[in-house]
C-alpha cells in the first residue's frame, strides 16, 4: 500500500526510521486539528452555546474511541494527559507514593525509560519503599521465571514497559498480571511502545494501570492517556487543581472534587490534540492493529537479514520480534553514524534513548536505533543498509 498520499512527510525526500520517538501524522489527523481551530475553537465544559457543545460531544466521542481501542470497561477509566510521562507521574505520585509504606518493594528492570524510572526514584525517597530489579535474560528480555524469582513478601508493585524502547522485547504482561494479582501485587504498565503497534486488551490482560502517548501512534504531540481500573483510579489524588475538576469550594477551604474522569483533568485540555488523536485511532482501526504488528515484525526480519551481511554492524536485539533494530557500527561513535545517515536523508535515533541504566547490562552507553512503522518499506530498508555498507562512514560523517 502506498501511504504517500496520506502522509505529507513521506513526500519530503527522507527515510524516517525514528518511529519509537514519534510517528508521522496522516492528513486526517492534521485536518482535524486544523478544523478545530478554524471552525469551532471553543473551550469544553464552559459554554452554553453551540460550538462549545460541539467540542463537548467530540471529546466524549474520542474518549469512547480510546476506551474501545484498549477495551476498557468504561470511558470513565480514560484520563487525558499531556503524554505518557505525565500519566506515569500522575499514577506514581498521585497514588503509589501514599499507597506504599516503608519496607514495601517496587519491582522493575534496568531496561526502563526515564519516564518510568525517575518518578519511582522520587516516590520511594519520600515514603521509605525500595526499588529492586528483575534480572534480564541473556537477550535482555524479561521472563516469567525471573519475575517469580524477584518477587518477595514485600513486593507491592510491578512497574514495567510492555515493550522497551531500546531492546524492544515484549514482556509477558498477561502472565505477569495473573501471577502478581495472586500475590496481591498491583501492576503498572508503560504502553508507549506497545499500544501503537499491537492489540492491547486491558481487561483480558487484567492490567491495573496503563499509560501511553498519542504522538507515538499517528496522533498529535501533547496528548497522552492514563487508563486505570476504577477501584484504583478513584484513589488517585489530582496533582493539578483548578477549573473543571471541582464540584464545589468555598472561602473556608472546603473543596469537593468531581467524579472521574474530570477529577484528574484540571484546566483546559489539549482539545485540538485530543480531537486529532481520535482520527489517529480511526486510521489504525481501519488498518487493523494486528496487521500493523505483523508487517513490522516481517520488515524487521528483512532488515536484520540484510544487516547481518555487513561485517561492520553489531545488532543487539536481532531475535526480538518487533520493529526495533538497535545496533552499532564498529569503530564509529553512534552520533557520527547518525550524522552520516542524515546526510543521506535517513533519520535514526542515537544515544542512550532515555534508558540510561540499561548500559549496566548492555555493556555500551550509546547505540543507534532504527525503528519501523507500517509506512516504512523494503526499499527504505535497502537504502538504509546500502548506506551502512561503507568503510568510510566516519570520514564521510565529518
Amino acid at each position: 500500500m502506498d501511504f504517500k498520499k496520506d502522509f505529507p512527510m513521506l513526500n519530503e525526500g527522507i527515510i524516517y526510521l525514528d518511529n519509537c520517538a514519534t510517528t508521522l501524522k496522516p492528513n486526517s489527523v492534521i485536518d482535524e486539528v486544523s478544523d478545530y481551530y478554524r471552525r469551532y475553537s471553543a473551550n469544553a465544559h464552559r459554554g452554553d452555546y453551540d460550538i462549545s457543545r460541539i467540542v463537548d460531544d467530540k471529546l466524549v466521542e474520542v474518549r469512547e474511541k480510546v476506551a474501545s481501542f484498549i477495551n476498557a470497561s468504561s470511558s470513565d477509566e480514560i484520563i487525558f494527559t499531556s503524554g505518557a510521562t505525565e500519566s506515569l507521574n500522575l499514577t506514581i505520585n498521585g497514588f503509589f507514593k501514599e499507597f506504599l509504606k516503608p519496607g514495601d518493594e517496587v519491582l522493575t528492570t534496568k531496561a526502563e525509560h526515564a519516564s518510568l524510572i525517575l518518578p519511582w526514584f522520587s516516590a520511594v525517597n519520600k515514603n521509605g519503599a525500595t526499588i529492586n530489579y528483575i534480572e534480564l535474560e541473556d537477550d535482555l528480555s524479561v521472563s516469567m521465571e525471573n519475575v517469580k524469582k524477584a518477587i518477595t513478601k514485600n513486593t507491592k508493585v510491578i512497574s514495567l514497559s510492555h515493550i522497551t524502547n531500546v531492546i524492544g522485547d515484549v514482556r509477558p504482561i498477561k502472565e505477569i498480571c495473573e501471577y502478581a494479582h495472586k500475590q496481591g501485587i498491583i501492576v503498572l504498565v508503560d504502553g508507549a511502545q506497545s499500544v501503537p503497534h499491537e492489540k492491547i486488551d486491558v481487561q483480558d490482560m487484567d492490567i491495573d494501570f496503563l499509560t501511553f502517548s498519542a504522538h507515538k501512534m499517528l496522533g498529535p504531540t501533547g496528548v497522552g492517556v492514563l487508563y486505570g481500573k476504577s477501584k484504583y483510579l478513584n484513589k488517585v489524588k489530582p496533582l493539578e487543581l483548578g477549573g473543571g475538576m471541582n464540584a464545589f469550594f468555598d472561602s473556608l477551604g472546603n473543596v469537593e472534587y468531581k467524579e472521574l474522569p474530570e477529577k484528574l483533568e484540571a484546566g483546559t485540555q489539549n482539545i485540538a490534540g485530543i480531537l486529532g488523536f481520535g482520527k489517529a485511532i480511526d486510521y489504525l482501526e481501519k488498518l487493523g492493529i494486528e496487521n500493523v504488528h505483523k508487517y513490522e515484525a516481517d520488515l524487521k526480519k528483512y532488515m536484520v537479514d540484510k544487516l547481518s551481511n555487513l561485517k561492520n554492524v553489531t545488532i543487539y536485539n536481532a531475535k526480538i520480534e518487533n520493529g526495533i533494530v538497535t545496533f552499532n557500527v564498529e569503530g564509529v561513535f553512534a552520533q557520527d553514524v547518525a550524522a552520516y545517515l542524515n546526510k543521506k536523508g535517513i533519520c535514526v535515533r542515537v544515544g542512550n534513548h532515555c534508558a540510561k541504566i540499561l548500559s549496566e547490562v548492555l555493556g555500551v552507553k550509546n547505540t543507534c536505533r532504527a525503528s519501523l512503522y507500517f509506512y516504512n518499506t523494503k526499499e527504505d530498508v535497502d537504502k538504509f543498509v546500502e548506506a551502512l555498507d561503507n568503510d568510510n562512514i566516519l570520514y564521510e560523517s565529518l
